[in-house]
């Protein structure tokens, strides 16, 4: 009796401990929307911080009272998604700001883009995913609870997408190269 082949995705490495990966470079696109989201979740951060220390603090993104970034961001879903707390508590080591998320997920997409592995491809669709549902939950927030509107959230919710278009781009092609076609 033989074993069952493995997941595509995890099938044997070309060298022992190798798990099939080489390095390549990620694509412009995906840099520049990495790179992109990464400092627009590191301006979040600052404008947070400076919205804690003064409340009077007036960001660049603050255009009116119902476009303000700085509202957005200090509001109860600016932190652990507004999920984390009621979950895990306050002091729970997942209740940070959604823009430490931002910069924890924009590296791990430019890092795992630069693997040539079916699993690193697998993981980017996966973790674009979950991207994806988190701008979708957090647009509703932001439209139909808060009544604002913050260019740098949307603008993080289209570079998502475009993520996972090249995500799913990528996890496609090699499966859509069929021989003889």
């Amino acid at each position: 009796m033989s074993c069952p082949a493995p997941a595509p995705w995890l099938a044997s490495p070309t060298r022992p401990g190798d798990m099939g990966a080489t390095w390549r470079g990620p694509g412009w696109a995906r840099l520049a929307l990495c790179l992109a989201g990464l400092m627009l979740s590191l301006y979040a951060m600052h404008v947070k911080a400076a919205r804690a220390r003064d409340k009077d603090y007036r960001a660049l993104c603050d255009v009116g009272t119902a476009i303000s970034c700085s509202r957005v961001f200090s509001s109860r879903w600016g932190q652990g998604f507004g999920l984390v707390e009621p979950l895990l508590g306050r002091d729970s080591v997942f209740n940070q700001s959604n823009s430490i998320f931002g910069c924890v997920f924009y590296t791990l997409q430019l890092l795992l883009s630069c693997l040539r592995a079916r699993w690193a491809s697998v993981l980017l669709v996966l973790s674009s995913l979950v991207s994806l549902a988190g701008s979708v939950y957090l647009a509703w927030i932001l439209f139909f609870v808060l009544y604002d509107f913050c260019f740098v959230c949307v603008t993080t919710y289209a570079i998502n997408v475009g993520l996972m278009m090249l995500s799913f781009r990528e996890v496609r092609g090699p499966q859509s190269k069929v021989k003889g076609h």
